[in-house]
Formats: C-alpha cells, structure tokens, sequence
C-alpha cells in the first residue's frame, strides 16, 4: 500500500524527457520522498535524506573541484540524486564529479536547456501529497473495519485475518495467556522457527508498558515486526508481522491501528471479566463486617484453594477514590461504579505482578482489597509500597482517569476470619490523611495513634489534651499565636532549635521567645522525659481532634 516514487520513475514524467543520467546509474532505484532546490555550499542542516537535489551549480560553478566535495555530502546526507541545469552558471559536468556519483551510486541528472524548477517542485510535490493522501484513507478505512470487527463474537480473530488481508504479511498473535495463533496458518516446523525466533525477543519488551514502539529485526532473510498490546499498565499479548520487503510507514500505522483495536476488545471483555469478579467477591464485604461466622462458610465460597489462602499472610487495603475536575462524570449511570470497577482492573494487574491474590469488593467509593501474600519470602510491605508507587504513576499517565486517590493499609494477618481487624486499621489509618497528608498510610507506621484510637471516650481524651496543653491553646487562641505548632516542631526534631526554626521559617530569636513562652505556660521542666513523652502523646490527641489546625507537615 506504501506509494514508493523512484529515481527511475521521476525520469519518466514530461518535464524530465530532456533530461540525461550521466552518473550513478545503480542508484535509479533510489527512494525519493521531496524535492528540495538547493543553490547553497553548506547545507548539512537543510537535507533530511532521500531528497531529489535542484540545482543551477552556482554555488561551484567558480571552482571545479569543489564540485566533487558537493556530490560527496550530498551521498553522506543520503539523498536521492541531483539534477543540474546547465547554463552560465555552470556548462559541463566535471569527469571527477562525474566519477565521485558513479562511485556512491548518486543518479546525477543534466537538463540541457533552461527548465522551471517550480513545474517540477509542483509535479512531484503534488504526486507525493496525493499518494499519501490515498494510503490515509485507506488506513482510515481499514482502521474503521478493525473497531466494527471488534463487536463481533470473534473480534481479534477477525482483525488479525484483516491485518494480514491489508498488508500480506505473515501474521502471529501471541497472547500472554494462551496458545498462539498464525494466520494465515503454517506448517508445524514452521511455528516452531517463528516462536523460537519470538522467545528471543518478547522478553526484551516491557511487560508494564504496552504499545510502546515496535521492535524490528531480519530472520531468514524477512523481517519481523513485534508490537505489543495491553492497557492499564500491563502487555496482554504481542502481534508479529513477518514481512518479504523492508518495512514501510503503511505497515507500522496499520500495525497499531490493529493493536489499539485488539486492545480495545480485550480491555472490554476484562471489564466483563471483572464486573462478574466483583459479584462473585460479594462475600468479601461480608468477611469484613463479621456477617461470616465461621471458616466452613469461607471455604463453601472459595473452594478447594482455601486451606493454601486461609494460611497466607495477608493485609486489607482501603482505596478511597474521588474524581475531580470534571465532574458531569458522575451524572451519567452508574458513573461511581463503572470507575470503581475500572480501578479494580488496574489494581489487580498490578497486585498479581507483584505476587499478590486480590480479593476485591467495592463500596460506594471506596474499594476494598484482601491482599493475599503468594510470595513470603519477600516482605509485603516493600512490595504494596511498589505496588502503590505504579499505580500513582498510571495515575500521572492519566490512565484511570482524573481521580484522586487515598489508601489506608491495615496490618498483616494470618487466617481470614482476622480479615475484619487489618479492615479497620486500615480506615483507622485513612482517618488520619488530614494529619498526615500522605496519600498511603500503613497502620503500622502510626505510631502512638495505634493507642489513641482505643480511647472511646472523647471527653476522657479532650480531658488529657487539655491538661498538658491547656494554656498553650488558650494563649493560641486568644493572642492569635502559634506556640502549638512550635512545641511540636521542636520536640518532633529532638529539641534542636536550628532545625525548629528552619522547619517553622522564623530566625531563632523568634524560636527562642517562643519557647521562653511555652516554659512560662507549661513550667520550666516541660522538657524532662516524662513530661515531654505525655506532650508528645497529647499532641497526636490534638491532631487526631483538631486536624485542620496541626498536621505532620507542618
């Protein structure tokens, strides 16, 4: 399909009829892809390759030799040929010149009389448009034809069997999952070779980065072409085109059509896949919320792989999810559903790269994920943390969409009856985004909130908040100060003052006023251990009450 207009073929056009090749005659079958008017000595950085070079030779005529050096570059920058008038300008072609094309094989071109290089530019330009013209739309038909196959019951074998029809290629589909497949079929042996050469290759592709550019290389004198399909940050199959000839524009553009069309339908039929996933994992929100009373019920829902899982470590994950921006998403039906369930498909991509069974539900906008451990030999929480750093990064890419997201983890369990602990550690450890600011919290990494969390009673906690810091909020409150924030900074960074007023952006004669202050309204030995350890603990109380006014960033 790809338009190829030649050397050979340009001297058959009208305006050349005149014109002779006296050099460079193995190189007629030269490609050329524009015409460029060329009348300067440096132009290195005007050429992009496979040019055809117009030319009056007033930029050598004065000197002969330089000539040579003119048809030399012109080689190195790989154009097509060069066409010269002859006139005033110049009147003879040199032998050297002459000799320097033969030995590059550069088509050298004379016109004997006076030619208007605007007919030509105008005729070969317009030839070249409008070729190109005629293979985009035949792209957009054949592109067009691959969407509409992708709704028929065998949509990717029906866009494969197309690819091949469009291109005449050898076609091999090799899902990442499955047996693959030739169209049009081969021999045995032949598979054989071909998946051989393939197992060589596919695993210099990146798995967690799909439709990135095509690999290319020669075996048995055809070349190979390898693209892979996914989405969601994760490669579900390969397509390979085996071609005679060197690969054209065409082939490339019709290739990726073809794999975004694949993509497409898998991408759908995942989401089948994912919507009955999270029918069936109903059960989990049961598990949760201690509605399941004993294992015999949990293994009647899991079958025969619940003795290997109920003996796995394990942690839940709360994903909170909230789309920004734009938000007539959430007017259309089940516009909440239809991202958690989209979320679900990347997490759980993501989860089994990293040696993790999800067990998925979702509730309103939040989802919910038993992450069952498959590879203890590796600590879990190094892995969630890679796990959570790729899906932020999908995130950034704009592949699930303008959402933020908010994860608490809960701690590592062992049987799942336990299952309801690790959920409420990890909305206990969600609760405290606004004082942490931190997009994913481990409960672990809580520290002292672990305790405060079990004080039910609020007043017995506002109680011991205001019996250490009672005067440091008043004088907050009523002289607008901000010896809180102080008291923390300082005691977060072992009472060192240089870092207190780097970390507050005040000089340290404010810092020290300050503290002088907070020793006035607390007593002079507010900084003996078992003073500062009830500070400390009643400062985290303040933040779990007051949030909006204290976090750990400040």
């Amino acid at each position: 399909m790809e338009f190829i207009l030649t050397v050979h073929d340009i001297l058959q056009r009208p305006l050349f009829q005149n014109a002779k090749v006296v050099a460079g005659v193995g190189g007629l079958a030269r490609r050329v892809r524009w015409v460029h008017i060329l009348e300067v000595s440096n132009f290195d950085q005007l050429i992009n390759g496979e040019e055809l070079i117009l030319t009056t030779g007033i930029s050598f005529h004065s000197d002969p030799s330089y000539a040579v050096s003119y048809v030399e570059e012109l080689a190195k920058q790989n154009a097509s040929c060069l066409c010269i008038e002859l006139g005033k300008f110049f009147d003879k072609v040199p032998e050297a010149m002459i000799e320097a094309a033969n030995r590059h094989q550069l088509p050298l071109i004379i016109f004997p009389h006076t030619v208007r290089f605007v007919d030509i530019t105008q005729d070969l330009h317009s030839m070249i448009i409008n070729s190109h013209h005629r293979i985009l739309q035949e792209l957009e038909s054949v592109s067009r034809e691959f969407h509409r196959l992708t709704l028929t019951s065998q949509g990717v074998t029906n866009v494969l069997k197309l690819l091949h029809t469009s291109t005449k290629a050898q076609v091999i589909y090799v899902p990442t999952q499955g047996q693959p497949t030739f169209n049009p079929a081969l021999p045995i042996q032949k598979q054989k070779s071909f998946l051989e050469a393939l197992s060589n290759q596919i695993p210099e592709m990146p798995e967690n980065k799909p439709n990135v550019v095509p690999m290319e290389w020669e075996f048995d004198n055809k070349t190979m072409i390898l693209q892979s399909v996914g989405a969601l940050g994760k490669t579900w199959a390969y397509i390979v085109m085996v071609l005679e000839h060197p690969p054209q524009e065409y082939d490339y553009l019709i290739l990726d059509s073809a794999s975004l069309s694949i993509a497409q339908d898998l991408l759908r039929k995942r989401y089948i896949d994912e919507r009955k996933l999270y029918t069936e994992n109903l059960w989990v929100d049961d598990l949760l919320h201690v509605r399941i009373k004993d294992e015999d019920q949990i293994k009647s829902l899991m079958g025969t792989d619940f003795k290997r899982l109920n003996e796995a470590n394990y942690r839940v994950c709360l994903i909170e999810f909230d789309q920004h921006g734009d938000q007539s998403f959430h007017a259309v039906e089940e516009g909440t559903e239809s991202i958690g369930i989209h979320l679900s498909m990347v997490l759980r991509s993501i989860f089994e790269q990293h040696s993790f069974l999800p067990l998925i539900t979702l509730k309103n906008n939040r989802l919910i994920l038993v992450a069952i451990d498959l590879n203890p030999k590796r600590p879990s929480k190094i892995r969630l943390q890679q796990v959570f750093e790729s899906l932020q990064q999908i995130q950034m890419d704009e592949k699930i969409g303008d959402i933020d997201l908010l994860i608490g983890v809960g701690r590592s369990y062992v049987k799942l009856m336990n299952a309801h602990h690790s959920y409420q550690e990890a909305i206990r450890a969600i609760s405290l985004y606004p004082c942490f600011k931190k997009p994913v919290m481990f409960f672990e990494d809580l520290g002292v909130f672990q305790l405060l969390f079990n004080i039910d009673n609020r007043e017995m906690l506002e109680s011991f908040v205001h019996s250490y810091l009672g005067p440091l909020i008043e004088h907050d409150v009523t002289r607008g100060s901000e010896l809180i924030r102080t008291l923390k900074v300082y005691l977060d960074h072992d009472g060192s003052k240089q870092i207190a007023a780097q970390k507050l952006f005040i000089v340290r004669q404010s810092l020290y006023y300050r503290l002088e202050k907070i020793a006035e309204l607390l007593g002079a030995d507010f900084i003996q251990p078992e003073n500062r350890i009830a500070l400390q603990v009643a400062l985290r109380g303040y933040q779990m009450l007051n949030p909006e006014r204290l976090s750990n960033q400040d």
